[in-house]
Order: structure tokens, then C-alpha cells, then sequence
């Protein structure tokens, strides 16, 4: 923090600068359920963006981020706060502001920020999602505005659908700016109601497994199956009342699953309905300290996910197959939306190193490259430091 305080004043000859921090996430459990109608299980964790700021007595807004130190400093005005491609990563943040001021909130002073991120690049741990809650916060601070932590995360995502261009849920957001240490938020997506549960690990770590695998075709799968999920919930409206698979319990689907004729489009509703019961059935587990449990959910949250979804991959496949043959594994699964970025274990504390070296090596042998490998503790939601 003193170095990042010392380039800031550099940078911008200011030294009242005031400090902001906003993490990354995890997805526990529930993947590919939140577009379709169901819960998902994330964490807020321990990496995530700095923000260093103080305000300005004119319009003007300087940005600079030490992970694009070449890029140098980045300046625009509050009189213009429209969508650039060469003001690259800076979008994120101008989005914010803008979007907060249409909302209503005073921000009439510019600003000198300092960004600084170590969430690992390309992981899938949501690094532009932490850069616009990480804003939220520091303009509020900064501004003494009280916004609220729903309405910021709701924002957020508008940055993320309408700013810039992503079609992405709620998750991300929600989980950095509603983050709480040692607690993951089971969250429906449907309606935003959320509850806590306690994910106790005395004696145990969750590692970050990044396959390195750059995720070219998760985009080009995720409206695939977005499409296929939407056809099977049209097949089944013909025998229930339904808007979305979330709405399915199992017993339900078993019953009407022979209406879809097609078998691919079978499996795919097959997986968002299942993996949203297992995402349920997570938060009891924890909440009764029964990690054993939880994690062979992990376990078949995977499995669902590469042979009824069929988005793992090759890379994701053998790390987390190499994952489960490790003594001390409580489970392992693909996390994010899959074709590589990560996956994440929960391995006994001791165990750890061996666990690494093990699966790095396996994983190396047959894919050709290297897996890098994350200790994460679950901590807060973004935050004034």
C-alpha cells in the first residue's frame, strides 16, 4: 500500500488520498443455473483491485492502472462520459460514473485515481466486475453518497450489458459487492433474494486451479446453450406452466423429461435443473459443517457439467480429474462459464503442497503447459480500506 501511495503522489502530486478495495469471486457451486432461472452459490476472495483517489477542483478525471503502466495516464471530463475504445480498461470505471450520475448522484468534481489489481489475468475470476464495484465504492466515499450496496451492484451490471457490451448476470457483481469473510451467498437469480452460509475450513484450503487455457469458446457455447435451455423450457411449457428450468424440481423434470424429444436438448435442461438442487443442497451442507458432502456435489456439479453441458474441455477435464486422485481432496469442479479459465478444490490444509506439485505435474504432462496454482481465503465485499 505505501508503494502504491508513493507512485500515486508521483503521478498526480496529491497526497490526501483516500484508499478503496473491491475482490474478486468464485462460483462454489451452480454454474450455467443463473440464466436459467436458479441459484448460484459465489464467494467473494481475498485478490482483487485497489483504488487509490483524491478529488479534483475541476472536471477533469485522470486515471492510471499499474498493471498498464505503457497505457499511462488516461484523462476525460465529466462533460464527456461516452464509451471510447481507445480509453480501453478505463471504460470500466467511466461507465460507473456515468451511470451513477443518471441515476441521480451529485458527482461534480473530477478526480485522480490510481488503480492496481492482482487478481491473476484471463482466470475467470471476474476482474472487470471488481474494477466497477471498486468505482461504486470509491465515488461514494468520495462524494459522501449513499447508495445502496443492491442498487451499485445492479448498476454495475449495466455497465458490464449496456456500457460495454456483455451479455453477463448479476453473479459477479452481486458477489464482489455483497461479499462477506468466511460466508458464501446462496442467490436466486430470479428475484435477487440472498442468504448467507457459514463455509467454515479450519483445516482446509480452496485452490484456484488455472488451466492457462485462454476461454476462446466460451462465448460462442454460452448463447449456444442459453438457446438450447430456452428451446427445452418451450418443449416443456406444452405440459407446465414453467418460464424457466429453475422452476423444475427434479421430480418434476424426471416426470416430463421424455417431452423433449431431442436428446442433446434433453441433457442440457437435465443439467440446469440438477445442479441448481445441488446448489441448494450445498448450503445445507454447510450449514450442518458437512464438508464431505459438499464436495462430492462439487464433484458431480462436474461431471454434469462435461457430460450432460458439455462445457469442460480437454484442460479443465484433466486438472480436475487429476484433482480428485489426490489424498486430501474434499472435491474439485469447473468454475465460470468453462473451455478453460479455472477450476477450484477444497483440499485438506496439509495436504496443499503435495496437492499442487501433483497435480501441476500431471497436468503438464498432458496438456504440454503449465497450470498455475492459487491459495484463496474468502473475504469481504468491496470496501473503503
Amino acid at each position: 500500500m505505501e508503494q502504491l501511495k508513493s507512485i500515486f503522489t508521483k503521478k498526480f502530486h496529491q497526497s490526501n488520498v483516500r484508499m478503496f478495495f473491491a475482490p474478486g469471486r468464485i462460483n462454489l457451486i451452480g454454474e450455467h443455473t443463473d440464466y436459467n432461472g436458479g441459484y448460484v452459490f459465489p464467494c467473494a476472495i481475498t485478490f482483487g483491485t485497489y483504488a487509490l483517489a483524491a478529488k479534483r477542483e475541476d472536471k477533469q478525471i485522470n486515471m492510471y492502472s499499474e498493471n498498464f503502466p505503457d497505457k499511462g495516464v488516461i484523462t476525460f471530463s465529466l462533460d464527456d462520459l461516452n464509451y471510447k475504445v481507445e480509453d480501453d480498461w478505463v471504460n470500466y470505471p467511466k461507465g460507473m460514473i456515468r451511470y451513477l450520475i443518471e441515476a441521480g448522484y451529485p458527482i461534480d468534481n473530477g478526480m485522480d485515481v490510481l488503480f492496481y489489481g492482482n487478481i491473476p489475468n484471463g482466470a475467470g475470476l471476474s476482474s472487470s466486475a471488481s474494477i466497477e464495484l471498486v468505482t461504486g465504492v470509491m465515488l461514494e466515499g468520495l462524494f459522501g453518497l449513499t447508495i445502496q450496496r443492491v442498487e451499485m451492484v445492479r448498476i454495475g451490471q449495466k455497465v458490464e450489458n449496456e456500457f460495454i457490451g456483455v451479455n453477463s448476470g448479476i453473479m459477479d457483481q452481486f458477489a464482489i459487492g455483497m461479499g462477506k469473510e468466511g460466508k458464501a451467498i446462496l442467490l436466486d437469480c430470479n428475484t435477487l433474494e440472498y442468504e448467507y452460509a457459514p463455509i467454515e475450513l479450519e483445516n482446509h484450503r480452496i485452490i484456484i486451479m488455472n488451466t492457462n487455457k485462454r476461454r476462446e469458446l466460451a462465448d460462442s457455447k454460452y448463447n449456444e446453450r442459453r438457446t438450447e435451455c430456452e428451446l427445452a423450457v418451450k418443449e416443456l411449457k406444452n405440459f407446465k406452466k414453467i418460464n424457466s428450468l429453475g422452476e423444475l424440481t427434479v421430480a418434476q423434470f424426471e416426470k416430463l423429461q421424455g417431452q423433449i424429444p431431442n436428446e442433446v436438448i434433453r441433457r442440457r435442461a437435465k443439467h440446469a435443473v440438477y445442479e441448481n438442487e445441488r446448489t441448494k443442497l450445498a448450503k445445507t451442507a454447510l450449514e450442518h459443517h458437512d464438508l464431505a458432502t459438499f464436495g462430492k456435489l462439487m464433484n458431480e456439479s462436474h461431471i454434469s457439467l462435461r457430460d450432460d453441458y458439455e462445457v469442460t474441455g480437454k484442460e479443465l477435464d484433466t486438472i480436475v480429474e487429476a484433482a480428485w486422485q489426490q489424498e486430501g481432496t474434499v472435491g474439485a469442479r469447473m468454475t465460470g462459464a468453462g473451455f478453460g479459465g479455472c477450476a477450484i478444490a477444497i483440499v485438506e490444509t496439509d495436504k496443499v503442497n503435495d496437492f499442487i506439485k501433483n497435480v501441476g505435474k500431471m497436468y503438464e504432462e498432458k496438456i504440454g503447459y503449465k497450470a498455475d496454482f492459487y491459495s484463496v481465503t474468502i473475504g469481504d465485499g468491496a470496501k473503503e480500506l
